[in-house]
């Protein structure tokens, strides 16, 4: 497997999934350190036995690569006693040879952190038995991997796809790559739909809240902010020029700070975000990727309240009275607030459910 070699053969690859943003190497136990030395990743290692390594991983050398026959009786197997033995973060092995072995996978993924899916022959591993026999249990499935190609088909399966890959490879290109389709996988689409105009009138100063980000957006691309938890108007990045300030591409002038943000399948309040928190950049499509604060600037501005409708709902905002500050027409052009006119149509996205404390919930609540 590629995480054997030496020290100089790994190191690159190392380097490169660190700067690519994986999650976990795996290396032989005597590399943990070094690894760590390189940056903040965790470092998983095959073996029976725990030593220094953040996640142990069962199953090489026992029933789950084949180096021991299956029992009849799979609750005798050496690898799910070791799991249930094990302490710490335990991942088991296993090799998908035929229909025993698929069964072992799903026995053994009852008693472990982390699933590692391997075959021999990617293209017939029935991945999708093993997560259908996984559903409801707390593990993770993570298919192993030689080509971006085949990370993008195993994080698509049965729509929630694996959890993640294992990719064994030499190929540098390759790592990044696949953290490309990991991260294009990673992003969800939203209903966006046209909301016309009703109200549009300046409300007095009031503590608004930019959000920079780690992230550069680009032109149709923003956040998701609203006065309701169920209604949200796509406001715009400062990724424009102006005439009057430069391109800003990291940030979003959100809005005052009793406003929502949608971030993910949760809500937060624009005035509780602080550097190093996650947010959700959306696009007029309603394409959607995470981002890092980097930055909250709460300051005291001028406002304007501007409301649609939308299916006889009435929606609400307040942004700042700036020029700069846009929400995206249903023709994805961005348009300042400063230029909205009443039967204008903006971009949002409205849910059916209410919240409490940024949780979906089925309740009726009222927010004018």
């Amino acid at each position: 497997m590629a995480w054997e070699g030496s020290w100089e053969a790994l190191k690159p690859r190392i380097t490169t999934a660190l700067e690519s943003g994986f999650d976990c190497v795996v290396v032989r136990p005597e590399y943990t350190d070094q690894v760590r030395k390189l940056g903040g990743i965790k470092v998983a290692c095959f073996g029976n036995e725990r030593n220094s390594e953040d996640i142990l991983i069962i199953g090489r050398g026992g029933e789950g690569d084949g180096s021991a026959p299956l029992p009849e009786d799979l609750s005798t197997s050496i690898d799910i006693n070791l799991a249930k033995a094990g302490e710490g973060t335990v991942a088991g092995y296993v090799e998908i040879k035929n229909k025993e072995y698929e069964n072992f996978a799903v026995e053994l993924g009852k008693h472990v952190d982390y699933l590692l899916v391997v075959g021999t022959d990617w293209k017939v591993i029935p991945l999708e038995n093993i997560i259908a026999g996984l559903h409801g249990v707390d593990v993770k499935i993570i298919s192993g991997v030689k080509s971006a190609k085949e990370a993008e088909v195993a994080l698509a399966t049965l729509e929630l796809g694996s959890d993640g890959v294992l990719l064994d490879t030499t190929d540098i290109s390759e790592i990044k790559r696949v953290q490309e389709v990991a991260e294009r996988s990673s992003m969800s689409r939203l209903d966006m739909v046209p909301a016309k105009i009703t109200t549009i009138r300046p409300v007095g100063m009031g503590d608004r809240v930019c959000v920079d980000t780690c992230t550069l957006m680009h032109p149709g691309e923003g956040m998701l902010v609203g006065s309701q938890s169920k209604a949200f108007f796509l406001v715009h990045s400062e990724s424009e020029e102006s005439s009057y300030v430069a391109a800003r591409p990291f940030r979003v002038n959100a809005g005052a700070v009793h406003a929502y943000i949608k971030v993910g399948e949760k809500t937060r309040y624009l005035s509780e975000l602080v550097a190093g928190d996650e947010v959700t950049i959306v696009d007029r499509d309603g394409e959607s990727q995470n981002a890092v604060v980097g930055r909250v600037k709460i300051e005291k501005r001028p406002l304007m309240l501007i409301e649609a409708e939308l299916e006889g709902d009435r929606l609400s905002i307040l942004l700042q009275n700036a020029e700069t500050i846009k929400l995206v027409g249903s023709d994805g052009v961005p348009r300042s607030v400063t230029d909205l006119e009443e039967g204008d149509e903006v971009m949002v996205y409205l849910e059916g459910t209410a919240r409490h404390f940024g949780m979906k919930i089925e309740e009726s609540i009222v927010e004018r």
